[in-house]
């Protein structure tokens, strides 16, 4: 089949466009999709069903809608083990000079971060075999909900730090430097020294 080879030309996740490079049609996908050769992740975000079950579906299908985007928030702090909570929709950070994307499928909330600051902590995290998304890392995780502690939730904040704190690879000089980066230093160091004080 004319398709088959076409579709063996494609990485395992791919997008409508990058299908259109190869001389498949949006027909063909929808077709593929139907006959269970290929799962649609998201609108115009497929994977071949023979290929290896992502670890992170949702996470990785939000990526390929926005390249640039970072997992934040409590959906980091879930790649991280640093929460018990699922989170309801797939959170991403965009700079702030961004016009946030709007994604029906996964569930996905945009928070605008600023630029001077949003690549601090970036980190990769494979979502499939031989596929990295970008997710801020644990410290920069556990700072970014400390500070936005009024919309993820207080104790959310809290759990994560003492979590993060209680961790083998705890690294709390780092956690402090972020912290003075994004202005919210003197209550994250009160917190911890509650923390490690009980």
């Amino acid at each position: 089949m004319v398709w088959g080879e076409r579709l063996a030309r494609l990485p395992a996740t791919f997008t409508t466009g990058e299908a259109l490079r190869v001389g498949l049609h949006p027909r063909d996908l929808y077709r593929l999709r139907d006959e269970a050769v290929l799962a649609e992740l998201s609108r115009g975000v497929f994977r071949k069903v023979d290929e290896p079950a992502p670890r992170y579906p949702d996470l990785l299908a939000v990526a390929y809608r926005v390249p640039r985007a970072v997992v934040c928030l409590v959906s980091a702090l879930a790649v991280h083990d640093l929460t018990d909570q699922v989170p309801q929709a797939v959170q991403i950070a965009v700079p702030r000079t961004s016009r946030p994307p709007r994604i029906d499928y996964p569930p996905t909330e945009v928070s605008r971060f600023g630029v001077d600051t949003f690549e601090l902590g970036v980190e990769l995290i494979e979502a499939a075999p031989g596929e990295a998304i970008r997710v801020y890392s644990a410290p920069r995780s556990v700072v970014d909900v400390f500070r936005l502690r009024g919309r993820v939730g207080e104790s959310t904040a809290l759990i994560a730090l003492r979590r993060y704190i209680a961790g083998r690879d705890s690294r709390v000089g780092e956690l402090i430097e972020i912290a003075h980066a994004l202005d919210v230093a003197r209550p994250l160091r009160a917190a911890i020294d509650v923390l490690t004080a009980s």
